[in-house]
C-alpha cells in the first residue's frame, strides 16, 4: 500500500489526490462500467467515489487494501443507485400520486426517498389542467380500461387515448422541470412555480 501517498492525500495535497485518483480510478470505472446501464452513470458515480474515499480516507485501516475498500464504497454508490432508480420507477410506473405497493420497498431506509418523491409527485399532479389530472386518475387510480373512461368524459375511444397520452406527457414533463425548480427552491423565497 503506497502510505506515503495516501498520508500526502489525508494531509490535502491536492497533487496527491490526482495521483491517487489516476492510480486507482481505472479500475473502480471498468468495476461499475459492467454494473451501471451507461458510461456516463459509471464515470459521475466514480467521481463520486472518490470525492467519499478522500473525504474518509483517513478512516481506512491499515490492513485493509485500499482497492478493496473502493470497490466497497463503489459497490455502496452502486446499490444507492439502484434503489432511487428502482422507486422512482415504482413510483411513476403506478402514477405514486395513486395507490402503491408497499411490499416493493418496504425497507425503512426506502422511507424517506419514497416520500420524497411521492410529494413531488403530488405536488407535479395538482399543476396539470383538471382534465388530465380527471383521465389520469380514472386510469390509474381507478384502474378504468380506455374504452370505459371514454364515455365518462363524453369522447370517443381514439380522443380518449389520445388525451391520455397527452396528459402522460404533460405529467412527465412537468415533472421532469420539477426536479430543476427543486434545486433553485431550496434558497429562501424562491418557491414560485411556473
Amino acid at each position: 500500500m503506497p502510505s506515503l501517498l495516501l498520508d500526502k492525500v489525508v494531509s490535502g495535497n491536492s497533487y496527491a489526490a490526482v495521483e491517487f485518483y489516476h492510480l486507482y480510478s481505472p479500475k473502480i470505472l471498468s468495476y461499475l462500467s459492467k454494473k451501471l446501464p451507461t458510461a456516463e452513470d459509471a464515470q459521475e458515480i466514480t467521481n463520486d467515489v472518490f470525492l467519499e474515499a478522500i473525504d474518509s480516507l483517513s478512516m481506512l485501516r491499515q490492513e485493509e487494501s485500499v482497492l478493496s475498500w473502493l470497490y466497497n464504497i463503489a459497490h455502496n454508490k452502486m446499490v444507492d443507485f439502484y434503489r432511487k432508480r428502482k422507486i422512482k420507477f415504482l413510483l411513476l410506473s403506478k402514477m405514486p400520486f395513486l395507490e402503491i405497493v408497499a411490499s416493493e420497498v418496504n425497507q425503512p431506509e426506502f422511507q424517506y426517498e419514497k416520500n420524497k418523491i411521492r410529494d413531488r409527485i403530488e405536488k407535479v399532479f395538482h399543476l396539470l389542467s383538471y382534465r388530465y389530472q380527471k383521465i389520469l386518475r380514472l386510469r390509474y387510480e381507478n384502474q378504468i380500461r380506455i374504452k370505459d373512461i371514454a364515455p365518462i368524459l363524453n369522447l370517443s375511444f381514439k380522443a380518449t387515448e389520445s388525451l391520455l397520452f397527452r396528459a402522460r406527457q404533460s405529467f412527465k414533463l412537468a415533472y421532469a422541470h420539477s426536479g430543476h425548480s427543486a434545486e433553485l427552491s431550496r434558497s429562501p423565497g424562491s418557491g414560485h412555480t411556473e
